[in-house]
């Protein structure tokens, strides 16, 4: 059975005077006041399949811990190792069992197993206890959105077709090991589409291009060809290492046939295709085309999110695709509305989330003061009750800037780098808990 607990907290457990030293061991306490998290993180690690004994059963207290000093301190794997070794605090916070730092795989292994729905139930124990403790009431917010991107280069057709060779030579090369013939069967193109993807990054005018787009995809059609023959004649194998191999091919191969047609549609064509039917990676398929205003594009999803006067993230939802804020107000003040049983007095919003629509149902359902940052025909004297109110609302709302740009500089909410679109929101949940862990013991009576 996983330990859900390590040993009890020693007195030889030595936080230092430092700032982060007082943070982390004010953290400490609270989680040892709500020991019902680690059974969450436990069913977690079981479900994932995480060993439970030996030198890899680290137990869910130490995983959750350590979770949270990684996004708390921003570490990869390998530095979050170093520093359990090397810290006295970290140690001290993680509660590892005694001469044992674990190793870079062991903390990715455990704390990747850690799911979303888990971070976000940690979130409202948060939440809970700020409003016990009349920290945060959720009686006044402000919503605004933002962009995590995803782990992947910026897309082009160029490079995907080029990403779709190295692909599938990389898998005809493991093939290599199980067919002695396929040597003769196959030619390795990636110098030749290497050459091509470097040629049409450089080109510039579509005349020039599409000759050597032309080549490229050509290339990607006759690797793509001899990927399914060598799948074919390993049809029959019942090797597990065979069957691996082919399930990869299962997954690649569709992809790869839509950056094909994505890009005879675009190039060849002159097509525009739109957002919601472009890949932009093999690798993170889940990432969507997001544009905000007349800035850069960015690739990731879209995160809406609530917060209070205390600073706290209130509510985060990660959405699909590319919605307008205007169509999301009225769903995330309905969330507020299930989780604090009660519409919050005063909101503040965002220009883009400005309608008479949105203006009309939030005052219906409760909202005494609605302001948006940009009025969008919309008079002072229909959101608010004074112009007085519509200031303090407007600078309130300015301070869910700061917020985001903490989350993204410190937490790390700028980029995941995590990859998978479950990963992805574990990652994003986690970079949450972790500040509002931090915003809380700091608001927290001493």
């Amino acid at each position: 059975m996983r330990q859900e607990r390590t040993v009890q907290a020693s007195i030889f457990d030595l936080f230092a005077q430092h700032e982060i030293g007082c943070e982390l061991k004010k953290a400490s306490t609270w989680l040892d006041e709500h020991p019902t998290l680690l059974g969450l993180v436990a069913t977690d690690l079981r479900r994932d399949g995480v060993q439970e004994t030996g030198r890899h059963g680290l137990p869910a207290e130490a995983v959750l811990r350590c979770a949270l000093l990684k996004q708390y301190r921003q570490l990869s794997y390998e530095e979050l190792a170093f520093h359990l070794e090397d810290s006295a605090s970290f140690r001290a916070f993680a509660r590892l069992p005694w001469a044992w730092s674990p190793k870079k795989s062991v903390l990715h292994k455990t704390i990747s197993a850690i799911r979303a729905e888990t971070w976000e139930a940690i979130n409202r124990m948060l939440l809970t206890s700020a409003r016990q403790e009349k920290i945060e009431d959720g009686s006044v917010v402000r919503l605004d959105s933002t962009v995590t991107a995803a782990l992947m280069h910026e897309p082009s057709d160029s490079s995907l077709l080029w990403d779709a060779v190295r692909v599938m030579v990389r898998l005809l090369k493991q093939a290599q090991a199980w067919m002695g013939d396929i040597a003769r069967a196959w030619c390795d193109h990636r110098r030749a589409a290497k050459r091509r993807w470097q040629a049409i990054e450089f080109t510039r005018g579509r005349p020039k291009r599409v000759p050597l787009y032309r080549e490229l995809i050509e290339i990607t059609r006759k690797t793509l060809a001899y990927l399914r023959e060598a799948a074919a004649r390993l049809s029959g194998s019942t090797k597990p290492t065979v069957a691996l191999w082919r399930a990869k091919v299962g997954h690649y191969e569709p992809l790869i046939e839509r950056v094909i047609a994505q890009s005879e549609r675009r190039v060849l064509c002159g097509e525009a295709v739109p957002a919601g039917d472009k890949l932009v990676s093999l690798f993170e398929t889940h990432a969507d085309i997001i544009v905000k205003g007349s800035r850069d594009v960015q690739y990731g999803h879209k995160l809406n999110l609530t917060t209070g006067r205390s600073g706290l993230i209130l509510d985060l939802v990660i959405e699909a695709g590319n919605p307008a804020d205007s169509d999301r107000l009225m769903p995330m003040l309905e969330r507020h509305i299930g989780a604090y049983g009660a519409a919050p007095l005063q909101a503040a919003a965002d220009g883009g989330f400005a309608s008479r629509k949105n203006l009309d149902r939030a005052k219906a359902c409760g909202v005494r003061d609605m302001a948006f940052h940009k009025k969008s025909g919309l008079s002072i004297e229909d959101m608010v009750r004074s112009r007085w109110v519509y200031r303090k609302l407007r600078n309130f709302r300015a301070g869910i800037e700061a917020g985001i740009s903490c989350l993204k500089r410190a937490y790390g909410l700028a980029r995941c780098t995590w990859r998978g679109l479950n990963h992805f929101k574990a990652y994003v949940w986690s970079s949450v808990v972790a500040y509002n862990l931090a915003v809380l013991v700091r608001l927290r009576p001493s």
